[in-house]
């Protein structure tokens, strides 16, 4: 599964302030494939999540 698709990520993009927004948002700090996946991106793509995400 592609972190774009995954369903945590969606429940945060939904409610940021449920249960599993927050639980997503806490396991982006330290998941390595998500990291894999922000660095996967061009520049552009990259910053929109890190202004979006705060990551």
């Amino acid at each position: 599964m592609k972190c774009s698709q995954c369903p945590l990520k969606a429940r945060y993009d939904k409610n940021p302030k449920s249960l599993l927004g927050r639980f997503w948002k806490f396991h982006t700090n330290f998941c390595p494939k998500w990291k894999l996946y922000v660095n996967g991106l061009d520049e552009v793509e990259r910053q929109e999540i890190k202004d979006r995400y705060g990551v």
